[in-house]
């Protein structure tokens, strides 16, 4: 219970490897320092070193109440070297989605503009606001699985609050936030892209029109919560394969940083509880970091 559903299943497919791994070798479970380096010699010749790496958390985390020094193990210079070593001789590059720019949403605005379509309003409306308020998608969005749904997730009408120029709503809960404490949620225009609060209020008002006593914010015509696959078929209509959920988030911190925004801003807006937004900003760093300086000198100069 300490971790989200979806998680404790990728956990429970990991340690089930490593179960067949140990069985397959004739090798005790308890995972020793040796045990774990060859397990993950044996699996990085068949998979991504750096899902191995994945697999370990998973490992650590069912194992750990069994075999208490697993999580020591794995931190060993042994077992990390051995991963080390792994991702030199058997690593590939990362295949990552490609970010949204503003131009796209540009594309998607405009073609959408004169449809009156439920469906198309509430896809425009997502799209902007998941862009700004660099929202994931499961959280505009259901899992296609209804084993992993989880309504404790799902943004209320209620909540939706609209404020000048811009409107808000409550997150109630987010990958990160292992307490349900929710985050309030501002969205407002961002330089040079449309306009996300024209495009909610056309939503909301065929929202209520049609489910005037649903609780839920986003709708689709049927009534029900929109799916990841349903998101994803609507952006396949305009984009590649190599757009999808994570190219909101992607975009939008790369936006954020050639707009001169502090990695401090862009980790407190996306709501990460790492450093692991920084993978998003896809352009040349030396750029970027010449971008920010070039901001923080006309900033100091226009002060003086």
């Amino acid at each position: 219970m300490a971790i989200d559903n979806t998680t404790a299943i990728t956990y429970t497919s990991a340690t089930n490897l490593y179960l067949a791994f140990c069985k397959l070798h004739n090798l005790l479970i308890d995972p020793t320092l040796k045990t774990l380096g060859y397990y993950i010699t044996f699996q990085s010749a068949h998979i991504n070193p750096k899902s191995v790496e994945s697999y370990l958390s998973g490992i650590c985390n069912q194992l750990e109440p069994f075999y208490p020094q697993v999580r020591k193990n794995r931190l060993s210079p042994l077992v990390t070297r051995t991963l080390t070593g792994a991702k030199r001789y058997h690593g590939v590059p990362t295949n990552r989605k490609a970010p949204l720019s503003v131009a796209d949403l540009i594309q998607v605005s405009n073609d959408l503009a004169s449809s009156s379509t439920h469906d198309d309003l509430l896809f425009e409306a997502q799209l902007s606001s998941g862009f700004v308020g660099l929202l994931r998608l499961g959280e505009m969005t259901f899992p296609d699985k209804i084993g992993d749904r989880d309504y404790r997730k799902v943004t209320f009408r209620h909540s939706l609050q609209w404020l000048p120029h811009a409107f808000a709503f409550w997150l109630p809960s987010h990958k990160a936030d292992i307490f349900f404490e929710g985050n309030c949620i501002i969205i407002k225009k961002a330089i040079g892209a449309p306009d996300p609060v024209p495009a909610m209020k056309k939503y909301v008002v065929s929202r209520d029109k049609f489910f005037p006593l649903h609780a839920e914010l986003w709708l689709l015509a049927n009534g029900s919560i929109p799916t990841r696959g349903w998101f994803i078929r609507r952006l396949r209509k305009y984009f590649a394969s190599d757009v999808a959920g994570q190219s909101l988030r992607s975009g939008s911190a790369t936006a954020l940083a050639e707009a001169g925004a502090p990695p401090e801003l862009i980790k407190g807006a996306g709501r990460w509880s790492s450093q692991a937004f920084e993978r998003y900003i896809r352009k040349n760093p030396i750029i970027l970091h010449a971008l920010i300086l070039a901001r923080s000198y006309h900033y100091d100069i226009s002060v003086r």
